[in-house]
């Protein structure tokens, strides 16, 4: 076969005719024309994100955004290697502008002094309001912009209509319950901030309860370099509202220099039926609810029964501002803090005799840090912490370090006492209010923890306990700011360690190819919060067993995925699940599966006078799908 040459100007004519071709390719596929049902749909959704703008514009929820950076790593697929951490309330009403609760410094925590307005400008915004989609987000490596991530909770606040936007329908969908249309979106005219990807619209009301992709950057240039891909969620959270719930960003591949990292975050919304303060300066007003008249009662008081009634005084007053605030869940009976912590807190104090003159309390605080402490005679833990703990054993060695602080008297400062103390900005919260214990009251409070563990129900698992600790000094040089505590104590020592120590040395080795050992979970686990009242609920998702090592992730941020339902009044629970992300260990082959946990709250069981040890099964791990 003999080949002929081709002329050289031949291949330049063929080349250039190619390049012009693809130059002519149009940037997205071609868009179906719509049905009359179709375009009937979208104009509606387009009017109801009118309508969501308006209803989020007299909202002043708080904003908390998780971001953690990874990069590659052969046997986990990836691995975070830092994070960052923000906690703001949001008012949109004039414009969009956050007010972050910033923490005090390590110095400040360290020596007990306040931060004073001028040194921190309690009530100026640490970032600039921002006003439109252009400025969403600069990608600067391991810099972020918190603002950012909030306006993804917005398709395109200034322009989502059929005039700007191409609509391709693709198919109907269910969201858990929820039944939707599914369009494909694509701005008709290139710009910065533009919404390019898909979307749900729920067909009742013409609300778009989910959309799912980036924003377009300049015509010439890629998107990536400007903006994250990102998966937004809503919920029906009241009568005929939807309202922004949640956010999931990632970034899988980024190229910063010659290195390749990753990004994973979750931004979460809560606190819808808060009410922004009236005056910048100081809270609205102290409410009493069910006061009890006790003019009757001619028993006296003693200084001792004074004293403690002084520290319940101050603790009431916290508590009440922390929920004000947005930052712990309000009590529920029946709720998750009755039906697994108080029974935990039971299961600790009955073997050990502990006489406490007034009752005990268990709280949630709402935030993804890892922390605990006290106030007065509750203890409080945080969302995070609990979500990571893969066992009732774990989460009884961090009850007990807390119990040991109340046995010990390392009660909150009583100058709370004062309620004019508690009349500042929600955001000014963390720097205000002191609730974490010196080094010395933790190193006796971790004794004195060890203690009741050995005397109780769990002396005999306390190796599974140990294991979470080892995991957590593991991650904790990488995930300093979710073991930075906000408002309490943290889980390890200044210096790495944890102070449950003697449990850190029960434990076996890390092994990440050995499925049976769950040392900790990822976040979002146990608990869910509702984004309008703020109260907390366990998760009700399948548990899966780990198949490899990738499935554990602990402490590491997943996506997230919501089966809604409709609002309905008359139904108890009517915040939405996500699908389930985490596993969970197989118990043991000689072990039975945890029965439902039909026991009533453990406020309301005799454990005082003599009751025998009862076994939790809230908190019990499933057998595996």
């Amino acid at each position: 076969m003999t080949l002929r040459k081709i002329p050289l100007t031949f291949l330049i004519l063929i080349l250039g005719a190619s390049c012009a071709y693809a130059k002519k390719q149009p940037k997205y596929e071609q868009a179906h024309q719509l049905t009359p049902e179709q375009a009937a749909l979208v104009d509606k959704a387009v009017l109801q994100e009118k309508v969501l703008i308006k209803n989020i514009q007299q909202r002043t929820p708080l904003v908390e955004t998780y971001i953690q950076n990874t990069k590659p790593d052969v046997k986990l697929y990836e691995v975070p290697v830092q994070d960052t951490y923000v906690l703001s309330r949001v008012d949109f009403g004039k414009s969009f502008v956050d007010k972050p609760y910033e923490p005090r410094s390590a110095k400040e925590r360290a020596s007990g002094e306040s931060q004073s307005k001028s040194k921190l400008g309690f009530f100026k915004n640490s970032l600039a309001a921002i006003t439109g989609l252009t400025k969403l987000l600069g990608l600067e490596r391991f810099t972020y912009s918190p603002t950012g991530f909030m306006q993804m909770m917005f398709l395109d606040p200034t322009g989502f209509d059929q005039s700007h936007y191409v609509f391709s329908y693709v198919r109907r969908e269910f969201l858990g319950s929820v039944r939707t249309w599914v369009f494909d979106v694509h701005p008709k005219v290139s710009g910065m901030g533009r919404f390019y990807g898909r979307i749900w619209v729920e067909d009742e009301g013409g609300n778009v309860v989910r959309f799912n992709g980036t924003y377009t950057g300049p015509s010439s240039e890629d998107s990536s370099k400007y903006y994250f891909h990102f998966d937004s969620w809503r919920m029906n959270v009241q009568p005929g509202i939807w309202l922004p719930v949640a956010v999931y960003v990632e970034e899988t591949q980024r190229i910063e220099g010659s290195k390749l990292y990753g990004l994973k975050a979750q931004t979460h919304f809560w606190g819808y039926s808060l009410k922004l303060p009236t005056r910048d300066s100081e809270n609205v007003s102290v409410k009493v609810d069910d006061a009890v008249d006790k003019s009757e009662d001619s028993q006296d008081v003693g200084p001792l029964q004074a004293s403690r009634m002084w520290v319940t005084q101050a603790e009431n007053n916290v508590i009440d501002r922390l929920v004000e605030a947005g930052l712990v869940a309000p009590l529920e009976q029946g709720g998750y803090e009755n039906k697994v912590l108080d029974q935990i807190v039971v299961n600790l104090v009955v073997p050990n005799n502990l006489a406490f003159t007034d009752q005990l309390h268990t709280r949630i605080l709402l935030s993804d840090t890892v922390e605990a402490t006290t106030v007065g005679n509750t203890i409080l833990i945080s969302k995070g912490l609990i979500d990571t703990l893969p066992n009732e054993e774990s989460i009884a060695s961090v009850v007990a370090m807390e119990l040991a602080h109340i046995a010990m008297g390392h009660h909150i400062d009583t100058r709370y006492a004062f309620n004019d103390r508690l009349l500042f900005p929600d955001e000014s919260t963390f720097q205000r209010i002191d609730m974490y214990h010196t080094d010395h009251d933790n190193v006796d409070a971790a004794k004195r923890a060890m203690e009741y563990l050995q005397n109780s129900m769990y002396k005999d698992k306390l190796a599974n306990a140990g294991l979470y600790y080892a995991q957590l000094v593991d991650r904790a040089k990488v995930l300093k700011n979710l073991n930075s505590p906000k408002l309490g104590d943290s889980l390890l020592k200044p210096d790495g360690t944890p102070w449950m120590a003697d449990l850190a040395k029960m434990a076996p080795k890390l092994n990440w190819d050995d499925l049976t050992q769950t040392a900790a979970l990822p976040l979002g686990s146990w608990l869910k919060t509702d984004p309008w009242d703020d109260k907390e609920q366990m998760l009700n998702a399948k548990r899966y067993a780990p198949m490899n090592a990738r499935d554990k992730m602990p402490f590491e941020v997943t996506p997230i995925f919501y089966k809604l339902q409709r609002y309905d009044a008359a139904r108890p629970d009517t915040t939405t699940a996500p699908a389930a992300t985490a596993p969970a260990p197989a118990p043991p082959a000689d072990q039975p599966a945890a029965a439902p946990d039909t026991t009533a709250p453990a406020a309301q069981q005799p454990a005082a006078q003599g009751a025998p040890q009862q076994q939790l099964t809230g908190t019990s791990n499933p057998p595996p799908q």
